[in-house]
């Protein structure tokens, strides 16, 4: 089975408050006789569910397309946390064996909020749980919140713990009705130079999927 755990991405799609909201601009239109359809895209790097680049918070990061590609692809597994906000340490993961995962993927009750509304209070990480988690060999974290940090973060002391244990993350991930367990992630940016983030089409396949 296949799960779309990807934002659709449309006007009213909520973004960081003062970042660029989607819009499409319509050049050419076959209902005007045009021989085809042809839109301008305005959008964030962060738009709907998104992988950051280290340049978003790194002045000498890597962009979108150099950023290790073999990260957003492989097993993964999805916990559901209880947290509603605030910090995540490993507590919250008690509850579940994470021997052996490499890609992470947190799902909270951000998942049951519409594409339209910006979460009031949303869980994020913290430094002792990246640690941790690198620790086991974790090279990818996937939140269903907008952000690793805080929202008035001003540090981003989790985007760079992540930084430094070289993992990435992927953020407003999609997770509702997907049962926690294990999967095959595919969550692939752009291949975009100078950018600080890229959308990204996330999914996740079933591992008796996988074996076909």
């Amino acid at each position: 089975m296949l799960y779309d755990i990807t934002r659709m991405v449309k006007p009213s799609l909520s973004v960081w408050p003062g970042d660029t909201p989607f819009s499409v601009q319509r050049l050419l239109q076959i209902s005007d006789g045009a021989a085809v359809n042809l839109t301008t895209l305005t959008l964030s790097a962060h738009t709907g569910t998104h992988a950051d680049a280290y340049f978003h918070y790194e002045p000498g990061g890597a962009h979108p397309a150099a950023m290790n590609l073999d990260a957003y692809i492989g097993p993964a597994k999805v916990v559901t946390v209880k947290r509603r906000d605030g910090g995540l340490l490993p507590e919250d993961f008690a509850h579940v064996d994470l021997t052996g995962v490499r890609r992470l993927l947190i799902h909270s009750h951000v998942s049951d909020l519409p594409d339209d509304e910006w979460p009031s209070e949303f869980p994020y990480l913290t430094v002792e749980l990246i640690d941790w988690l690198a620790d086991l060999g974790v090279v990818l974290i996937g939140l269903d919140s907008p952000s690793v940090d805080a929202f008035d973060s001003k540090e981003l002391r989790c985007h760079h713990a992540l930084y430094r244990h070289t993992m990435v993350n992927i953020e407003t991930l999609q997770l509702r009705g997907v049962p926690d367990g294990d999967y095959k992630l595919v969550a692939l940016p752009l291949k975009l130079d100078l950018a600080c983030g890229s959308p990204v089409r996330a999914v996740l396949r079933t591992l008796e999927e996988t074996e076909r």
